[in-house]
């Protein structure tokens, strides 16, 4: 541990810490401000909801690409050199998305800001683990997970305020003053908390991680609406450099992620459980505005309102879940989420054009409530038990898997939901009409439900066999 590290007192600790949270923030904002108007840029731009969808799945799949870099370069760079590249990045791509003419450069800055998204949660995330010891980063965690869903919790009605009384530009506009804060609360007070190796850049490593967790995402997202060759044969090749990429990381001796986190079985147990959490979880929270909007008729902003509330329940536990985490262990905290998390999806599996704002409403709550037991206690019940020099390649490992994860789970659920929708009409004896077009996407939205609830019960048998690992300083 470095002597910086060492001499962090409570003050600069905090100060280190509410600089990372306070870049954390405006990054998770952005990107849940975004959601809420999929459905009027959908619109604006005359794209099918499979492609709209890219504003998101590619924002998570640059970030997917990105975060294994990222153990590597924590070792080439400062924390502070690290964020603030991060925060130059997201900024410039917020200032390119607000004047954007058109969706491409629309896209563009959305690649832009992933970037540095893709930089800044690992950061986060091992400057804690760094900062504090394996008793209290529980709580230290609940804190951060605290902080990134007050995003969500105001993200969906800030977003509909906006679009409702300005325009989607001011999505991004507002966001800029806040980054720029960021940047200079961080120049002020933001130290090193980490060893400045400088270990040997594997550059073949690099390439097949981009292209292998690339191709992926892009196949399944290919595959889930044509149902063509096309998709499958970019997952096969994805698919191959990713198998490339295990192995030379087992043959080197500096590996760009470190694959013997994976002999540890708490950690390969939440590796798989994050994967279909996250697949699920980015999905849901995306469709259901399309729900709210196009077949509710609900307005942008009413949409944001009827989702703070789970959105705020799971903000407030973040910090109540770490507590309990550190006093009892991950089963006592995990379990109990994880079977909410299915409760919710089965109840989902029977909406229809007819359903309630209440029952939406109570659903989305259930969900939410359960993922403020799950996600973060899940994580570091398995970071916990790896020792120190191993934990900024299981934070990239998590992350990577959780952008991935979500991008192919928008990606596949968007296109399950589109292939459902036209099949209901391919059989409808009126397929122009309005009624049967919002009944095509409730058909389409069912199917994505069963699915979900069906992955959801699988990540609930894994909950049983996450145990506390012994402790380690």
């Amino acid at each position: 541990m470095n002597k910086q590290l060492q001499e962090a007192g409570g003050m600069k600790r905090r100060q280190m810490l509410t600089a990372l949270l306070i870049g954390a923030f405006v990054a998770f904002l952005n990107e849940n401000l975004l959601a809420n108007a999929l459905p009027g840029l959908m619109r604006e731009f005359g794209r099918a909801a499979a492609t709209i969808q890219w504003l998101t799945t590619g924002y998570m799949l640059v970030i997917g690409v990105l975060v294994p870099v990222t153990a590597l370069l924590q070792q080439w760079f400062t924390t502070r050199q690290m964020f603030m590249s991060a925060m130059a990045l997201f900024l410039a791509g917020t200032c390119l998305c607000a004047a954007a003419p058109g969706f491409g450069i629309l896209l563009t800055g959305r690649v832009i800001q992933a970037c540095g998204t893709g930089l800044l949660v690992p950061l986060m995330m091992n400057t804690i683990l760094a900062l504090y010891p394996p008793e209290r980063r529980g709580a230290a965690m609940g804190l951060m997970g605290l902080v990134i869903m007050v995003a969500p919790v105001i993200g969906p009605a800030l977003s509909g305020l906006i679009i409702d009384t300005f325009n989607w530009r001011w999505l991004f506009y507002m966001v800029i003053p806040v980054a720029l804060f960021a940047i200079i609360y961080a120049f002020m007070y933001l130290k090193n908390a980490t060893e400045v190796t400088k270990p040997k850049v594997d550059l073949a490593s690099i390439v097949m991680s981009t292209a292998g967790f690339g191709c992926v995402t892009y196949g399944f997202s290919h595959t889930s609406v044509s149902l063509g060759p096309e998709g499958y044969g970019v997952i096969a090749i994805g698919s191959l450099f990713l198998l490339l990429l295990v192995w030379r990381q087992l043959k080197i001796k500096e590996p760009l992620l470190d694959l013997s986190v994976f002999r540890q079985p708490t950690f390969s147990l939440v590796a798989v459980l994050i994967v279909f959490l996250m697949m699920v979880l980015f999905a849901t929270t995306t469709l259901l505005p399309f729900y709210m909007q196009d077949v509710l008729k609900l307005t942008a902003l009413a949409t944001g309102l009827l989702l703070m509330p789970g959105s705020l329940l799971n903000g407030m536990l973040m910090p109540v879940s770490g507590k309990l985490f550190d006093k009892f262990g991950p089963r006592f905290v995990i379990v109990p989420g994880l079977f909410l998390i299915a409760l919710s999806l089965w109840l989902f599996t029977g909406i229809d054009s007819d359903t309630t704002q209440g029952s939406v409403l109570f659903n989305h709550v259930l969900l939410f409530l359960g993922m403020s037991f799950v996600v973060m206690p899940a994580q570091t019940a398995g970071l916990n038990q790896l020792p120190r020099h191993l934990i900024p390649h299981g934070t990239a490992i998590y992350n990577t898997l959780q952008q991935i994860a979500g991008g192919i789970g928008i990606a596949l659920f968007v296109g399950i939901m589109s292939s459902g929708a036209d099949r209901y009409l391919h059989h409808s004896l009126n397929p122009t009409a309005v009624h049967e077009k919002t009944q095509s996407m409730v058909s389409g939205l069912q199917t994505v439900f069963w699915i979900e609830f069906i992955f959801a019960v699988l990540i609930l048998v894994l909950g049983w066999f996450i145990k506390k690992p012994p402790e380690r300083s």
